[in-house]
């Protein structure tokens, strides 16, 4: 009777036992998911940020890029909100999107991330946004190897502002990126140096819901998900595509 009694308390013991751990893996499944469903937010709206940046930037041409630099561009980098890294003295890093022209038009936007190096003297403040673009082959395969420090693996300068600005963009047409800055309204050329550009793994899978190699996404093996789609507007409409007609 002993031995039936004890069968009975065990096999109720494991019950209980197996429906809390029934329990506990629901409640971290649920709270994995709403935590994916945060980060894939934060993608979202940084993809948006990132889409009012060049929105801005291009509402006063006059003060923006100009047009013969944007036409020639081959890929458009844009990191909004460039933040002061406290570890590191003088250095900062910041989380964006990158995308490049391909055969078919503007690639999916590719998460990228910045962090260190030095930057000019007119930033000073935080949230600074920052736009750069690869001009040339060079500099894009450069963008495709997914990691890269700029001035040392990539020649880059500042960029030129404005439509009066065509004597300059002829001077700097051979680095390989142009690099930009706005901090406080203020929009101008920067330079950028041993700043190091590289592949957001976790923004990336947040976005694309898997591990997606950086070459794969900028040349035009993936479509762009909806959560990215402002960014990628904005860019169509900012930096179009030349016709073969209009190149010939």
């Amino acid at each position: 009777m002993k031995r039936i009694f004890l069968s009975c308390a065990i096999v109720v013991l494991l019950g209980i036992a197996g429906f809390a751990l029934n329990s506990a893996v629901q409640e971290t499944g649920k709270q994995e998911a709403q935590e994916e469903k945060h980060e894939a937010g934060k993608a979202a709206e940084r993809a948006e940020q990132a889409a009012q940046v060049l929105k801005e930037i291009t509402s006063a041409p006059d003060k923006g890029i100009p047009g013969s630099v944007a036409g020639k561009a081959k890929c458009v980098i844009v990191i909004p909100g460039v933040k002061k890294a406290g570890f590191i003295v003088g250095g900062r890093y910041g989380r964006g999107y990158a995308t490049c022209r391909t055969a078919n038009g503007w690639s999916a936007p590719a998460p990228t991330f910045l962090g260190g190096g030095s930057y000019g003297a007119q930033i000073g403040g935080e949230g600074v946004d920052l736009v750069l673009l690869v001009m040339n082959d060079q500099g894009t395969q450069k963008l495709l190897s997914s990691k890269f420090e700029l001035g040392v693996d990539a020649s880059a300068a500042a960029g030129p502002v404005g439509r009066s600005a065509s004597a300059a963009t002829d001077l700097k047409m051979n680095a390989e990126i142009l690099s930009y800055s706005r901090a406080k309204g203020l929009f101008a050329g920067v330079e950028l140096n041993g700043a190091k550009l590289k592949q957001d793994d976790d923004t990336t899978k947040e976005l694309y819901g898997r591990p997606v190699p950086f070459k794969e996404i900028l040349s035009g093996q993936v479509k762009t998900p909806s959560a990215a789609q402002p960014f990628i507007q904005q860019v169509e409409k900012d930096f179009p595509v030349e016709s073969k007609s209009t190149s010939k």
